[in-house]
């Protein structure tokens, strides 16, 4: 199959496979919607935090020293990526805890009667936090609704759905199974009308593109460093005035200011190392030496959007010529996730499959629970996921693609 060069727009893409130790085990990695694998540089900076020694922040000793260095970096260097600020970002372990933290604290405001919308196209964490938190308060769930043949969650329903008693509104920008990118800017100018706030599940974004919290118009931005090349640490992004309007539950002792009134327990500062690496990482997937890291990173994230299009596009191809395969979701707007199913085997005999041809996808709903339910899918083991990222290689589309033809018949 004639291929394009995969060097594009400056984006090396043998350079930034060498940075990944785990391809040297002849595997495709077309797991990445689930997390990424981690470069050299990342796997490093934790190591070194662990070597120069780390100790609780705010202390008057070096160690102590270092890891609020860490922690300050962290914070900028997630700021940067996303296109917030250092002081209004919090930290902690994942994207899902973190919603739940947020939507512990934002129910204290609701009433009965308030109203909370929330979408089929998300990910589970960003809706049963919610649901859950209005079933605490009273507030009434409403749901945005997905079209079953396209899997798009068209932004004209929200007309409709905001009002005002609508207090949130709570939506991917990218869809973590379909990968279809809602109009979430044309969201939140509806819901900033009302006077709601908008959280924007960012986790399946941030990774494939370059992110403008401004441009979105969303008040909060949740991201998860494990699904663009660093440890198991998440975040979420807001304003810090809007952060200061919020009392989160915590210890007495424990800091009253933002973003650490948020953040619970003793961090895992090591990997908070990790996360800062990984943010240059991205910002070096383009060689380049001028500008600001924020501006770095925007160049170097439009080449890899680029780049995973490119070869996104001949996965889709591959596969929508293939008789015995559905594919679902039909969008132009797409991360680059394909989801199947493959006729005569189950979602799960497919993934067993590919396996034993040295190729990792997952199959099953993902989490996306509302989404394969919407799809009629839920009953029958949902479908099989393949996603690329920055360090997929041509040679793994051409893989996965010959191993899905061979279950022809």
């Amino acid at each position: 199959m004639e291929r394009e060069p995969a060097d594009g727009q400056g984006l090396e893409i043998e350079r930034i496979r060498a940075d990944f130790p785990q391809l040297a085990d002849g595997y495709a990695y077309l797991d990445g919607a689930a997390g990424t694998q981690v470069p050299t540089p990342v796997i490093e900076a934790i190591a070194r935090a662990y070597r120069d020694g780390l100790s609780n922040t705010d202390g008057h000793f070096p160690a102590s020293r270092r890891s609020t260095q860490i922690v300050s970096e962290c914070r900028r260097a997630v700021a940067d990526l996303v296109g917030g600020v250092a002081e209004g970002v919090v930290l902690g372990p994942n994207m899902t805890t973190l919603t739940y933290r947020m939507a512990a604290a934002l129910r204290k405001r609701w009433r009965p009667g308030d109203e909370v919308v929330v979408s089929q196209l998300d990910h589970d964490a960003d809706v049963r936090p919610w649901v859950q938190a209005a079933t605490q308060s009273g507030a009434v769930v409403r749901w945005a609704k997905v079209d079953p043949k396209t899997g798009e969650l068209g932004w004209e329903q929200y007309r409709e759905l905001v009002g005002e008693r609508t207090r949130l509104v709570a939506v991917t920008a990218a869809s973590n199974l379909l990968g279809i990118r809602p109009e979430v800017a044309r969201i939140a100018e509806l819901a900033h009308s009302q006077g709601a706030l908008i959280y924007v599940d960012g986790v399946h974004n941030t990774p494939h593109a370059a992110v403008d919290l401004t441009a979105l118009g969303a008040d909060f931005y949740a991201t998860s460093a494990y699904k663009w090349c660093g440890p198991h640490v998440g975040a979420v992004v807001a304003a810090p005035s809007l952060l200061e309007t919020l009392e989160p539950d915590k210890l007495l002792p424990s800091s009253d200011l933002v973003p650490e009134r948020f953040e619970l327990g003793t961090p895992p500062l090591a990997d908070f190392a990790g996360v800062t690496a990984a943010v240059d990482h991205l910002a070096g997937a383009v060689k380049q030496s001028a500008g600001s890291r924020r501006q770095r990173l925007l160049r170097s994230m439009a080449a890899v959007e680029a780049y995973e299009q490119r070869l996104f596009a001949v996965l889709l191809e591959g596969l929508g010529e293939m008789e015995h395969v559905t594919l679902f979701g039909r969008s132009g707007r797409r991360a680059p996730t394909a989801y199947f199913r493959v006729a005569g085997h189950t979602p799960d005999q497919v993934a067993d499959h590919l396996a034993s041809r040295h190729i990792n996808v997952w199959s099953g709903d993902n989490y996306a629970w509302e989404l394969v339910g919407a799809l009629g899918l839920r009953e029958v083991g949902g479908a099989v996921r393949a996603g690329l990222v920055h360090y997929n290689s041509p040679a793994d589309v051409d893989r996965l693609l010959e191993a899905v033809a061979e279950l022809r018949g």
